[in-house]
């Protein structure tokens, strides 16, 4: 892989809703909590360092959320177990706590963590509207759902992206992809770094990164920015050093033919 100046720009631009624009490769926050993605960080000031060199590197999209710790991550953002609850109070609750966390007036992209099954969606989505219409929320976006969910979600508000899993291994959502190719929805794949037999050493991937001087995470990265255009991933880590690794994904270029014989791999 050639040498050149790190930058998140190298990855390209997406509009979220045609006015917000980002570059493609983003920062997933999530890691930077404690084991589990419970509590502190076991090393506080070096969770802070991938923050701030992550915005040094020109990253400007990061992904984070109150359950992150839980709290943790957006404490650590602001300057110096998961549940499905979408009761509309609870949303309110959190998206106002959040804004004091981050020390923000508005949030550009809130993303709903899941849909609770047992409240109504409008009624989920309701609020969100609100708090959008008070200026409090910019976009809204949804995660882990299916192309006829964003449908109906797209009846009762805009919606701008979905954050599904996603990765060369493991393409389950691949309908849920094309669906946002074709309405330029951003997608945000989470979980974006392949796995198993396709990364182990001597496998598929490692070999081909081995050829570019890459590692199987950058090339995995590499791989999903090649996939689409929409497509915005947020890899994550605590560490400075994994944190440029995966910025440098955003200059590995292969020839498609090469991107090919990869994904025919994969099929295998």
């Amino acid at each position: 892989m050639k040498t050149t100046t790190l930058s998140a720009a190298a990855s390209g631009t997406f509009k979220l809703g045609n006015d917000l624009a980002i570059h493609r490769l983003g920062f997933g926050a999530m890691r930077i909590t404690g084991k589990g993605i419970w509590g502190e960080p076991a090393d506080p000031e070096e969770a802070r360092r991938v923050l701030r060199r992550s915005i040094e590197l020109g990253v400007d999209f990061i992904d984070t959320a109150d359950s992150y710790g839980p709290e943790v991550s957006e404490r650590l953002i602001g300057p110096d177990q998961w549940a499905e609850v979408g009761r509309p109070e609870y949303i309110q609750q959190c998206v106002e706590m959040s804004l004091r966390r981050l020390r923000l007036e508005r949030i550009d992209l809130y993303q709903l963590h899941r849909i609770d099954s047992k409240v109504p969606v409008e009624e989920t989505l309701g609020v969100l509207k609100e708090l959008q219409h008070e200026g409090k929320i910019r976009h809204i976006g949804l995660s882990e759902v299916s192309t006829k969910e964003i449908e109906h979600a797209q009846k009762i508000v805009p919606i701008v992206s979905v954050q599904n899993r996603y990765n060369l291994a493991d393409r389950e959502h691949e309908d849920v992809l094309n669906y946002c190719e074709t309405h330029n929805l951003g997608f945000i794949p989470w979980f974006p770094v392949a796995a198993g037999d396709l990364a182990k050493p001597g496998g598929p991937l490692d070999q081909v990164a081995k050829k570019h001087n890459a590692t199987v995470a950058q090339l995995s990265v590499a791989w999903l920015l090649h996939r689409s255009p929409v497509m915005l991933p947020i890899p994550g880590t605590s560490s400075v050093n994994h944190l440029e690794e995966n910025v440098a994904a955003a200059i590995l270029t292969l020839p498609k033919e090469e991107w090919q014989k990869i994904e025919l791999a994969v099929a295998k």
